[in-house]
């Protein structure tokens, strides 16, 4: 199984994102411009500060010719992850609801903060459980998500108010679930020596899934 491993200018997270995925098993590739992403049987968009964040996180990323790609692939229902900017973009490419806006403090956060699951029926979040409390670290500037008049499919939410997200929201999936975006970062706590092994079953659960090991429901 081979996934793609989106890389934009100002991208940081490729390598931790590319480690994470070869760890359980993936082979992973990284893909820097526009080209047939068909051959890959997944998509993910690692955390950064594409383009340095001009005009707001994700804008300009989000109209790069392998936006198109993307779009096509998403539509094929393939899985697609977009982590911390990689959720900015995809929020920007229009293919999840809502708008991630600057932190209440105005401040950059990193540290690490606990989560909630909600929904395990993606093919990301099978091996976890609904209700289960993970623990992953947030490195952002804009990671307020505001849903405006939408109800999104939420997949995680945080156990307490760090950034005034509506309702707690910390990562959505798209209505039928191929589509996975959260702020908090699992490929940084993917090994205890990392300080954390939470965000593993998230890329185990996405190897099961295209094994065939794991059906989801939308």
């Amino acid at each position: 199984m081979k996934v793609a491993v989106i890389v934009f200018p100002g991208s940081n997270c490729d390598r931790d994102l590319y480690h994470a995925l070869r760890y359980v098993g993936l082979e992973a590739e990284y893909v820097y411009k526009r080209r047939d992403l068909d051959e890959f049987d997944a998509i993910t968009i690692p955390g950064g500060f594409s383009y340095g964040d001009y005009l707001r996180p994700g804008a300009v990323a989000a109209r790069e010719e392998i936006g198109e790609e993307i779009k096509r692939e998403a539509g094929k229902g393939k899985p697609i992850l977009g982590i911390c900017n990689g959720f900015q973009i995809l929020v920007e490419m229009g293919l999840l609801p809502g708008a991630l806006l600057q932190n209440p403090s105005g401040k950059f956060t990193c540290k690490w903060i606990e989560i909630e699951v909600v929904d395990n029926q993606t093919p990301f979040t099978s091996l976890y459980k609904p209700g289960e409390r993970l623990r992953l670290p947030i490195a952002n500037g804009f990671g307020r998500y505001v849903k405006g008049n939408l109800e999104p499919r939420v997949v995680f939410r945080y156990t307490e108010d760090i950034n005034e997200s509506d309702d707690l929201i910390a990562g959505i999936a798209s209505q039928d679930g191929n589509i996975l975006a959260l702020m908090p970062h699992p490929e940084r706590a993917y090994q205890r020596i990392l300080g954390g092994e939470d965000g593993l079953r998230l890329f185990q659960s996405l190897k099961l899934f295209l094994e065939g090991k794991r059906s989801v429901s939308k």
